[in-house]
């Protein structure tokens, strides 16, 4: 690693007080980069528009989405912009850039008798750990909460009495979400059921509401293997994951009446537009029921 590149990661972590991960991210962007230029025979100061797009067609080459190089120019845009500030170089051939326009794609949403049906077939299961599946699929369809907000909640967070769950969103933004009773009988059975088979297998106590099989706080990671071992339990292959739990939850709120005002709030969505995207993916179910349903719709 070159002097310039090691203080702008400190540059990074002690002025901008980024979080360790999102600094290993842009070293690895910014290091393809040197591998690329010098691959080229291009120094770091002779970089411009041409080498930039070549750069973008080898990445594409090499299997990147959009989504992925795109990602890649804005950390090399605030690379080039720290170099210029501190006076190492005299222009940022990365300001004037146009990255590549990634297309949107809808979420996938779940429909409501599929949700159904994956609760059922959760419940037939016998095993020990039923209960806490149960709790988490309940979770995030019943609340729309995120993955990584699910596996932080704690004990201390639930309210039984007014069925709100204290959430702490992103940029550490409390809200407070609501449950239904329904979820609540299943929380509470799983904390005096199914939650005591993990704590008593680690001397360590635990806030945190989800713990895996060592008694352990889960981890996202953990939460994905989860919803991908109940898919294969139950045998419905629904591409489950949390995300798509998150998104159901907010649109069959929205296909009920709720106003986007109150799903953005219940989501912890900053912008009103993040949570316009429902309105299309129920556009899109209506265009699909009318073209099965209506007559005159229908392909002959």
């Amino acid at each position: 690693m070159n002097k310039q590149l090691r203080d702008f990661l400190n540059y990074l972590l002690n002025e901008r007080k980024y979080s360790v991960r999102t600094i290993e991210s842009y070293q690895n962007d910014i290091e393809i980069f040197y591998s690329f230029l010098l691959q080229e025979d291009v120094k770091s100061d002779d970089v411009d528009g041409v080498v930039i797009r070549n750069f973008i067609s080898m990445l594409r080459d090499r299997g990147n989405t959009v989504r992925s190089c795109k990602r890649r120019i804005v950390a090399l845009n605030q690379y080039y912009k720290y170099l210029v500030k501190t006076d190492q170089l005299a222009s940022n051939p990365f300001e004037f850039y146009t990255s590549p326009r990634i297309e949107k794609k809808l979420p996938e949403v779940l429909y409501q008798d599929q949700i159904e049906k994956l609760f059922i077939e959760n419940r037939k299961r016998t095993d020990e750990l039923m209960l806490r599946d149960e709790a988490i699929l309940e979770l995030l369809y019943y609340t729309g909460v995120r993955a990584s907000e699910l596996i932080n909640i704690k004990l201390t967070d639930i309210n039984y009495r007014a069925r709100f769950i204290r959430i702490l969103g992103k940029g550490n933004k409390e809200r407070l979400v609501p449950f239904t009773k329904e979820c609540g009988e299943t929380i509470d059975r799983y904390i005096k059921e199914c939650r005591p088979l993990f704590t008593k297998k680690t001397s360590q106590i635990s806030m945190f509401l989800f713990l895996n099989a060592q008694g352990k706080p889960l981890s996202l990671r953990g939460l994905e293997y989860i919803l991908d071992s109940i898919e294969k339990r139950v045998g419905e292959e629904l591409h489950l994951h949390p995300h798509v739990l998150r998104h159901s939850f907010a649109t069959h709120l929205l296909e009920r009446g709720a106003n986007l005002r109150e799903i953005q709030e219940l989501l912890g969505h900053e912008s009103l537009n993040t949570t316009q995207i429902y309105t299309h993916v129920s556009e899109e179910e209506m265009k699909f029921t009318y073209e099965n349903s209506f007559p005159r719709a229908k392909k002959k």
